[in-house]
């Protein structure tokens, strides 16, 4: 057998028998493995060996041991049936044992439970607790395998259970605490209680929100001042404060805690300044306000009332007084700037508080001499001449004023008060000189009128400064193209050409002071044209008086001696005839005046009329232009033209007729309107429409045409219109006379029925009332002696001759 020191096993040499030599312990060894060797008593021997292994098999011989002697837990007496305690556990060193738990003791009114659970007892709640019957249960517990078995401890201490929370006697509490109070002041103790005992009585304070100027003791809720109270920075604070007591769960309470804080006389007045200065005039009356003083104290009510006095100061020897309300600082007597240039006073503010505090405040006050002289010009009004275009900053003029006084009193600011609006001019406050600020241009502005005051205060006086610029020519005179259009109508009255000045050259120099010259420089050499050079008045040369259209070319110059401008001139002569003007139509132009039509809107509108007929541009011809004087405010502009009908039309010179220019134009107005931009109106009524004739008269409308009338100028353009004239007449329908057919006439007046009858009058004519036996319209024919007549008979009968003489009606 092959083995070792302690080993448990030995063989018999003879039988071979392996036996127990020693105690087993499955617990330390549960297995063995070895060898042995049989061996003969040969020469040599001879031996063969065997693995031997043993299984040792147990047996109980090991009780269940707790892993600990003692357990502790704590409970809630309100915790809940089932609730788990705590698990004991305990070991057995045996193969295969199984372990049970139970309570062998101390488990008063079977309050507890035990159950094997994971190889351990886990201790449960059977039944509720009631802290005031056990406070404390001592448990035995058992651990068995079934022979053998051990013990342990377990406390269970029973807690009260956290049923009541911490209880302030009120929601909100209010107390009072000076402002002088020194830091550790106990403002208040704030308590509240708990019904529960023990540590779920014990109650913490805290304040929910972090004031620094307070603070809690957590254990007694006494408040304390942390830092110095100040009424004037706060007047009041809420303080949130909580109770908390120490159970689980932990239960609180919370109230509100206003802290106000009293005001105590802790601040002095205050100036507003640390000294005053002020000044009175030596003649003003007594009791006159010099200046104001005026304090602050941050404290409130009676504390913070201030007054003011000089008692205990210095107010001049009487010389001054102060208004204890309201600090103003006022002369008693009159003063005497010779003998007292200069007061030094020393005046008080001081509250109400008690005991009342006071600050002091140096008053100084300068007495002023009286100036009675105004300063004076050399005169009220200052005729000032400057060329246009000097240089800025030049000095134009010095305008100066004295005062008799003396000292201070004689000095003297100057200023423009008036009309240097926008600042052209400036005039320097001591020296008076007049400085120009701008450009100054004639042509902007050729006057100023300024108002200047010469100060020596408080005493001014004033004068009228006129500043004239004298014109320079720097200036081009400005001048456009531009035409005339003469409409020629020839007619057989008299003196219709004009012969006297139609207009004048269009041109303008902004130098007034500039005479222009005029001159044509080329296309006028016959004269169609007569200019005055000096004015610029234009004249029609007795040559154009003929029936024949024309067109001409001039180049025009204007010049100022020193600059010149040239512009073309175009003078079109167009003849209006009689057919012309009886196939022409008016238009109306809306919002439109005879200058803006003019320039530059005519050429847009041919071109629109032009356009819509659907001719060339020259064969629409224009020939007045004339304002609507008939529709009150509105700017309505007539504008009467005629137009040939196209060269493909066949017609040769042939016009549109007026019913046809007034269809077509009036039905594409809108086209007209985009291409002219003017908005043409519908036509104007036939004058007959408006019934001016009375009496059932006949209304017959007459067109006539002026040709008297003068040019009309616009910036571009010299125009001659011809004035259409629209008229009436009325036909009096018998029986009715006068103008209008107003007045009637009686028709009876010359006995038209004669003998046979009776006349009667009726509008419009008479009636003839006839005798027996007679009728006709005018009862001339007899029943008994005439013959039958043309309508002798009415309403259809049949007139018959009698064979003795006479006649009869024969009805249907």
């Amino acid at each position: 057998l092959e083995t070792g020191a302690g080993f448990p096993f030995a063989i018999n040499n003879s039988t071979g028998w392996i036996v127990v030599a020693s105690e087993l312990d499955r617990e330390a060894v549960d297995f063995y493995s070895f060898g042995v060797e049989a061996q003969d008593q040969g020469d040599p021997p001879m031996a063969s060996s065997a693995s031997v292994s043993v299984t040792v098999l147990d047996v109980n011989d090991n009780s269940p041991e707790f892993t600990q002697r003692e357990y502790g837990a704590r409970l809630n007496e309100d915790a809940a049936v089932g609730t788990s305690v705590l698990t004991v556990s305990a070991v057995d060193r045996d193969a295969n044992s199984v372990i049970t738990y139970q309570i062998s003791s101390g488990n008063t009114r079977n309050r507890f439970s035990i159950t094997s659970q994971s190889g351990g007892g886990l201790i449960s709640l059977a039944l509720p607790l009631d802290y005031k019957l056990e406070r404390q249960y001592l448990l035995t517990i058992a651990a068995s395998d079934g022979t053998r078995q051990d013990t342990a401890q377990v406390v269970v201490n029973v807690t009260d259970a956290n049923t009541h929370r911490p209880v302030f006697q009120s929601s909100h509490y209010t107390v009072n605490v000076n402002e002088d109070r020194p830091v550790g002041t106990t403002v208040v103790v704030i308590s509240a209680t708990d019904e529960d005992t023990g540590e779920n009585a014990r109650i913490t304070y805290l304040m929910e929100d972090s004031i620094p100027q307070f603070r809690i003791a957590a254990e007694t809720g006494a408040v304390t001042t942390q830092m110095e109270l100040d009424y004037e920075d706060q007047v009041s604070y809420t303080l949130a404060i909580t109770a908390r007591d120490n159970g689980i769960p932990q239960k609180s309470d919370t109230t509100y805690l206003e802290i106000l804080v009293s005001d105590v006389n802790d601040n002095a007045p205050q100036f507003l300044r640390d000294s005053y200065q002020g000044s009175v005039y030596e003649d003003v009356p007594a009791f006159t306000s010099v200046l104001q003083v005026s304090a602050t104290d941050r404290d409130s009510g009676l504390n913070g009332r201030v007054f003011y006095t000089f008692q205990g100061g210095d107010d001049g020897d009487g010389d001054f007084i102060i208004e204890s309300t309201s600090g103003i600082v006022r002369t008693l007597r009159r003063l005497d700037r010779e003998n007292m240039p200069l007061y030094s006073l020393r005046a008080f503010a001081v509250d109400k508080g008690v005991p009342a505090k006071r600050t002091p405040v140096e008053i100084q006050v300068t007495v002023l001499d009286v100036n009675d002289n105004p300063p004076v010009f050399e005169r009220d009004e200052f005729d000032i001449f400057v060329e246009e275009n000097s240089p800025i900053g030049l000095v134009v003029a010095r305008i100066t004023a004295t005062d008799p006084d003396e000292g201070t009193n004689a000095q003297i600011m100057y200023q423009i008060v008036e009309g240097n609006i926008p600042e052209v001019f400036q005039l320097d406050i001591f020296s008076g000189e007049l400085t120009a600020l701008a450009d100054l241009d004639y042509e902007t502005k050729a006057e100023y009128v300024m108002v200047v005051q010469a100060t020596s205060a408080p005493l001014v006086s004033r004068a009228t400064v006129h500043v004239r610029l004298r014109d320079a020519n720097d200036n081009s005179p400005q001048l456009k193209n531009f035409e005339i259009l003469f409409n020629n109508y020839i007619t057989n009255r008299s003196g219709s050409f004009p012969g006297g000045v139609i207009g004048r050259i269009p041109a303008h120099d902004p130098d007034v002071s500039d005479s222009l010259t005029y001159a044509f420089e080329q296309g006028n050499e016959l004269n169609l044209v007569l200019l005055d050079p000096r004015s610029g008045d234009l004249r029609l040369s007795p040559a154009l008086d003929n029936n024949r259209p024309l067109e001409a070319v001039m180049r025009v110059s204007v010049s100022d001696g020193v600059h010149s401008a040239t512009a073309q001139c175009t003078l079109r002569v167009t003849v209006i005839t009689d057919e012309m003007l009886s196939n022409s139509i008016t238009l109306r132009l809306a919002d439109m005046s005879q200058e803006r039509f003019l320039s530059p809107l005519l050429s847009r509108f041919l071109e629109g009329v032009a356009t819509v007929l659907a001719t060339p541009r020259h064969r629409v011809v224009l020939f007045n232009i004339q304002t609507d004087t008939d529709v009150g405010t509105a700017r309505i502009l007539n504008v009467s033209l005629s137009v040939l009908l196209p060269p493909a039309s066949g017609h040769g010179a042939r016009f549109f007729s007026s019913e046809e220019l007034q269809e077509r134009l009036y039905l594409n107005r809108s086209l007209l309107a985009a291409i002219s931009a003017q908005r043409v109106l519908p036509f104007d009524d036939n004058i007959c429409l408006r019934e001016p004739c009375e009496n059932y008269m006949r209304c017959v409308s007459v067109l006539q045409f002026d040709s008297s009338a003068p040019f009309l100028a616009s910036d571009t353009i010299l125009f001659r219109p011809i004035h259409p004239v629209t008229g009436l007449r009325c036909r009096c329908p018998p029986g009715f006379t006068g103008d209008y057919c107003e007045t009637e006439i009686d028709l009876c007046y010359s006995s038209p029925c004669g003998s046979n009858g009776r006349c009667r009058s009726r509008e419009g004519g008479y009636t003839c009332e006839c005798h027996e036996d007679f009728t006709g319209e005018r009862c001339e024919l007899s029943a008994r002696g005439g013959r039958c007549a043309p309508g002798v008979c009415r309403n259809g009968g049949t007139c018959l001759n009698l064979l003795v003489g006479g006649f009869r009606c024969q009805c249907p």
